[in-house]
């Protein structure tokens, strides 16, 4: 049977009520689902309702009605017996969120149901409801129960055991199992199969993404299609399994993620073993941090040891995005990205606080409408009071729409969020991750982090995350070469009307230098070649003015003596806001060695940099002032020439005092404009950070420390004008609720509840 979803302009065919209703977004996601229930599933409509109410309603509360309820048999649903399923709907745009669980459980216990399933259809998150627990409590598992296995008590059992935590490990082990199929069969490296294994999951993900009735990619659905395409194939055409890698290319040609000339190198027999393993799992519907974590275990096993990748620990991602608490407006840059963790915990932070403003939103629109007079008024005015509350979501649910360019998730989204690195592989999976964990991933390029490139250039930056490369040296032979040069003149063209002059100023940076050294180009390449060392300064130029940065650095750069000039130039640029040192064991799990820590700096104002230049002018004539007899005295007795020049052995005595003048000058100097430029600095040791030596998890001292700062930040105001003038400057100046507020008074007014 196939059932087919019917719209009439601005309607939509609702099978369960029998007529047409308005195809809002919600409701058409209602109308897929039910779809999805009776053809993947098996159920009849004749034992599914739609919006039936499951309390008895109280005052000032209304009435609650579960957008899908589903009994075990049309006899329990004609007799009112409690149902099994209780399924709510959300918008396609709207993520699906821990307090939708609860009022979805609320619904479920109310009609007596075992499975609560909460879906966008991108998203289906499906809960077994524990009945007479306190608190509420809901365990999430893989899927619910078939309509032939309803009554199967031991295919029940088995289904409940199936929770969200097995199925993210479950879903890690099956990559694995895929990685090691390829390997076996078709003799690739480690790195080289990952790469095969990243192709598949796209094409499965297009697939899925973009297949109406939700069907998954399975190796069954893979032989019908292969079937069909062989069936009218010309001669000479490509196999069904490289002709659906083209299509994927192209739909993705935009996110640079894979060559053109690319092909899945390995064999049609491994591409089906693979695609029958993984058809256990719809990468459309499977929630994102499954999917997302499982894909960044494999990407650490993978990659530990065989390309050098030392992946940030989660806990450390977390702590440092927590820290500086990016917010809607900032834009953000990891100019080494590596998997894209920070990026991805940076996206995610700040749509969250998106998410949480359109839902306190719709809380005060509810209140406004939804009151004691909704409880008295007659039907046709409640139903003109929904029509308007829902033209109210509608237009919230829009701000959340990734495909509406002027949403505030797509300015996020496309706008907000960049990334680099130099290893191509990686740059790629961190598009690929970021997709995996719900998109974000179209400012990330492969490229030279220390090198602009689109978007990635100086003075752009409000928030930096990164853990640059420890230990490697960047050598004077290194020059910036043609091959460095950003060619694309359709590109250019898009990025010069999009960033204005400054793009022509950040193409010069290689372009006005072709044949220099990329060591030349920075300040404390003078001082160091260290690759952390480089990467610091280069944040620091990312930054604009009052923009922080999180950098996991060694400790060897906070304290070791022979990097003192570094440490001098960087507390000459920007604050230092906090310091964090975390145990060594945090990355021995991912290969690395050194003791690390987490450096935390602000880039000064304007008015800050012109305060600490004066200071310094101000410190540096009272040094001189101390000294200049000795100094002059010594640059005359130098100066001499003919019968009164000073000996060599005395040139040599005179510079040494020189160079000790000059060193004592430098510390007097510093002390003074410390001692002028004063300011806290908080430091915290962390013996525990959420993962052991051996990545198994452990206590995390990180999120207590975390909140802490929080409140300290808070009470000394850290960056708060900082917030100010990125919400002046993006319009996001919390004027959400009282557009709402002054929209709802004139709605509900007409409305003449």
């Amino acid at each position: 049977m196939v059932t087919e979803i019917k719209t009439r302009s601005a309607k939509i065919y609702a099978p369960l009520k029998g007529k047409d209703l308005v195809a809002t977004p919600e409701e058409q996601v209602r109308q897929e689902y039910i779809v999805r229930l009776m053809e993947q599933y098996g159920y009849a409509k004749e034992q599914m309702g739609q919006e039936i109410q499951v309390n008895n309603s109280q005052r000032g509360q209304g009435q609650a009605r579960a957008d899908i309820v589903i009994w075990k048999s049309k006899e329990d649903k004609a007799e009112e017996n409690s149902p099994i399923i209780v399924v709510e709907c959300k918008a396609e745009y709207i993520t699906v969120r821990e307090e939708d669980y609860f009022q979805g459980y609320n619904y479920a216990s109310w009609a007596g149901a075992d499975f609560f399933v909460t879906t966008n259809l991108k998203e289906t998150r499906i809960f077994q409801v524990v009945k007479g627990k306190i608190p509420k409590r809901l365990i999430e598992i893989i899927d619910i129960p078939m309509a032939k296995d309803i009554n199967n008590e031991r295919k029940l059992k088995d289904l409940l055991s199936q929770t969200k935590a097995f199925t993210r490990d479950e879903f890690s082990k099956l990559l694995f199992k895929c990685h090691n199929i390829i390997r076996n069969n078709d003799k690739l490296s480690p790195e080289a199969a990952f790469d095969e294994i990243s192709k598949i999951l796209f094409i499965k993900i297009r697939y899925e993404r973009t297949n109406s009735k939700g069907q998954i990619f399975s190796e069954e659905q893979f032989k019908q299609d292969k079937e069909a395409h062989n069936r009218y194939m010309s001669p000479g055409e490509l196999p069904f399994y490289q002709r659906l890698f083209e299509s994927t290319k192209n739909d993705f040609k935009n996110d640079d993620l894979f060559d053109t000339n690319e092909t899945i190198r390995i064999r049609e027999s491994s591409f089906e073993a693979i695609v029958k393993e993984l058809q256990k799992y719809n990468l459309s519907t499977t929630s994102d941090d499954v999917k997302g974590i499982a894909f960044e275990q494999f990407l650490g096993r993978t990659f530990r040891g065989e390309l050098g990748q030392f992946f940030t620990p989660r806990t450390v991602v977390d702590f440092m995005v927590d820290v500086l608490d990016p917010q809607e407006g900032e834009v953000l840059c990891d100019p080494c990205c590596g998997s894209g963790g920070f990026l991805i915990k940076a996206f995610e932070y700040v749509r969250a606080k998106i998410e949480d403003d359109i839902h306190q939103a719709k809380d005060e629109i509810k209140k406004r409408y939804y009151n004691d007079d909704y409880d008295k008024a007659s039907s046709t005015e409640k139903q003109t009071t929904d029509e308007l509350v829902n033209d109210l979501f509608a237009k919230l649910n829009y701000e959340l729409d990734i495909n509406n360019p002027n949403s505030r998730l797509r300015k996020l989204s496309y706008d907000c969020i960049y990334g680099t690195d130099a290893n191509p592989r990686m740059a790629r999976t961190a598009k690929m991750n970021m997709i995996m964990h719900g998109d974000g991933h179209g400012g990330v390029h492969h490229n030279d982090g220390l090198l602009n490139v689109n978007g990635i250039f100086e003075g752009r930056f409000d928030v930096i995350l990164t853990n640059p490369p420890f230990g490697a040296r960047v050598e004077k032979s290194l020059k910036i070469t043609e091959a460095d040069k950003y060619t694309n003149q359709e590109r250019i063209q898009q990025y010069r009307e999009r960033y204005g002059l400054d793009y022509d100023k950040a193409l010069s940076q290689i372009n006005d230098h072709i044949g220099e050294s990329v060591l030349d180009q920075f300040t404390t390449g003078k001082m160091s070649s260290l690759t952390e060392v480089l990467f610091i300064e280069r944040c620091l130029n990312l930054l604009r003015p009052g923009g922080r940065i999180g950098i996991v650095l060694p400790e060897g750069v906070l304290n070791n003596p022979m990097l003192q000039r570094v440490r001098d130039y960087f507390e000459s640029q920007a604050k230092i806001i906090f310091i964090t040192s975390i145990p060594q064991d945090v990355f021995i799990a991912s290969g690395a060695t050194v003791k690390p820590s987490i450096l935390f700096l602000r880039k000064f104002t304007d008015e800050e940099t012109e305060r600490w230049q004066q200071l310094k002018a101000e410190a540096s004539q009272q040094a001189y002032d101390r000294y200049a007899v000795e100094w002059n005295t010594i640059q005359d007795s130098l100066s001499r020439r003919g019968k009164d020049a000073v000996s060599a052995t005395e040139k040599k005595t005179l510079r040494a005092r020189l160079n000790e003048i000059q060193q004592a000058m430098d510390t007097e100097i510093r002390a003074q404009v410390k001692k002028d430029f004063d300011y806290q600095i908080p430091i915290a040791e962390v013996e525990k950070a959420g993962i052991s030596s051996t990545g198994a998890p452990c206590e995390n001292d990180l999120e207590p420390l975390a909140k802490e700062f929080g409140e300290y930040r808070r009470k000394e105001n850290l960056w708060k004008e900082q917030y100010l003038k990125i919400s002046y400057e993006q319009g996001n100046d919390n004027s959400l609720l009282r557009w709402i507020g002054s929209e709802s008074t004139v709605l509900y007014n007409k409305a003449s509840v």
